[in-house]
């Protein structure tokens, strides 16, 4: 850890040269060797400005060695028009051990060929994992370095939701709070954002465009506000949600409901969503046994058939998306690219592997359920079992534990990043997310922005 930016600027030198609001990458070996330290500090500094100028070094020196912040928002478009099938993007969640996770994503999207692969953190995780988006987006950028990477980066904001108690106890208020997280997470280069105002579906009220209202309009709202900070030359992609993941499964008519809605909403001339979220019958990182192993679901392949098509064929969008899949059966993930599904996101999955695995420290492991029964026991329900209730809340341990985490021992990360390796390698497999890098390259324009944060003493 660099205590001062006189001792990371000594670091970099050899690597890379900063000249105004710019840097050329020297020796591209040495300084792809010395990501994982500016990484560290990117992510774990106390010095601010020593934090903020490894961000900057590593974002600009991405970019310039061809890994660029980008929107996928035309690769979906063309899947609307029928210019591709059979590939469902994966998105993943990366709660915590994000360098090396997202290195051992690049790794396999090197191997499978693949450039279609979306980065995203939900609300929520920001809060718990203590990752805001210029945090993720460099740990995920220096990972790409750290690989050799090439191409477009998709960084996503996942379930930018608007909560429902607040909206109701005070409206402006919790608009106000999506938008301001909106703008941090544009200027953190997330040029990915789903709009999550399923929360505010009212079943009560008589109609099906009424129990909509509220969703579509925070929707439209939101669409609107992003066009008009998005950069200049970017068009973000943007989702929508029809309904909450774990509650009903989505109809053809809730989705008609709120698209005609929002399409009425949205002022002539503003690009709307690519995508659309429905419910199929998952739930958020699966449903726990008493012994800890996940339950079966009954996950409806029919209704993310039924309503990518009807998305694609009415308003053009790339089709529905499927959220808390990671936990499902492995033979199940050859079926999602028949249906049209554009994209799907994977989180708890990748959390399992690495907590779960034999080469896990087991003394940090028991430090962060400790903390756990301490922190989170108003989450253990009656008739919990321990294996439920760690389950259930370890995601929230990410964040108090995040610096030990990281600097865990060499040997053991690289144990761990093997079997997520692995496990990308299969996913992308069965997503049809292989030799992807021609079409993207050729449906998704790369343009350039620049970071927004650079200490001038830099």
């Amino acid at each position: 850890m660099f205590g001062s930016i006189d001792e990371l600027k000594n670091f970099i030198k050899g690597k890379a040269e900063i000249a105004g609001d710019a840097i050329k990458i020297v020796d591209e070996a040495a300084f792809r060797n010395s990501i994982r330290e500016l990484a560290a500090n990117a992510a774990l500094s106390e010095n601010e400005t020593v934090r903020d100028a490894a961000r900057w070094i590593i974002i600009e020196g991405g970019q310039e060695l061809g890994i660029v912040l980008s929107s996928i928002n035309d690769l979906y478009m063309a899947a609307g028009k029928g210019e591709y099938k059979g590939l469902s993007v994966p998105a993943v969640n990366l709660r915590g051990f994000t360098f090396d996770t997202a290195a051992a994503a690049f790794r396999s999207c090197l191997k499978k060929n693949n450039t279609a692969i979306v980065f995203e953190i939900a609300r929520s995780e920001m809060e718990y994992t203590f990752q805001r988006p210029p945090e993720y987006t460099t740990e995920v950028m220096a990972a790409a370095i750290s690989v050799g990477y090439r191409g477009p980066l998709f960084m996503q904001g996942d379930h930018f939701q608007l909560r429902r108690s607040k909206f109701l106890k005070d409206k402006p208020a919790e608009m106000q709070a999506v938008r301001d997280l909106i703008k941090e997470a544009v200027a953190g280069g997330y040029y990915n954002i789903d709009i999550d105002a399923s929360t505010l579906v009212d079943i009560d009220q008589p109609t099906l465009i009424e129990e909509q209202r509220n969703n579509y309009e925070m929707t439209a709202e939101m669409t609107k506000y992003i066009r008009e900070i998005q950069p200049k030359g970017i068009n973000i992609s943007i989702g929508g949600e029809i309904g909450e993941v774990g509650d009903r499964n989505s109809t053809k008519e809730d989705l008609e409901a709120y698209m005609e809605g929002y399409v009425k909403d949205l002022p002539a001339g503003i690009v709307g969503l690519s995508k659309v979220s429905v419910q199929t019958g998952t739930t958020h990182g699966g449903i726990p046994r008493p012994d800890g192993s996940v339950a079966d679901v009954k996950l409806d392949f029919s209704v993310l058939e039924d309503l990518s098509k009807l998305s694609r064929d009415k308003w053009g969008m790339g089709g529905a998306v499927q959220h808390g899949a990671s936990t499902l059966p492995d033979d199940l993930f050859h079926k999602f690219p028949a249906t049209g599904c554009v994209e799907i996101h994977l989180a708890t999955g990748f959390q399992n592997i690495i907590v779960d695995s034999k080469d896990f420290p087991a003394d940090l492991r028991d430090k962060m359920y400790k903390w756990l029964d301490v922190n989170c026991a108003n989450e253990r329900k009656d008739g919990m079992t321990n294996e439920q209730f760690y389950y259930k809340s370890r995601k929230k341990a990410w964040g108090p534990f995040k610096s030990e985490i990281f600097n865990m021992p060499e040997a053991v990360r690289a144990k761990l990043g093997k079997d997520l390796e692995e496990k990308f390698d299969f996913l992308f497999e069965q997503l049809g997310a292989v030799n992807t890098k021609d079409l993207v390259a050729d449906k998704v324009k790369l343009v350039r922005s620049k970071w927004p944060v650079r200490p001038k003493e830099l």
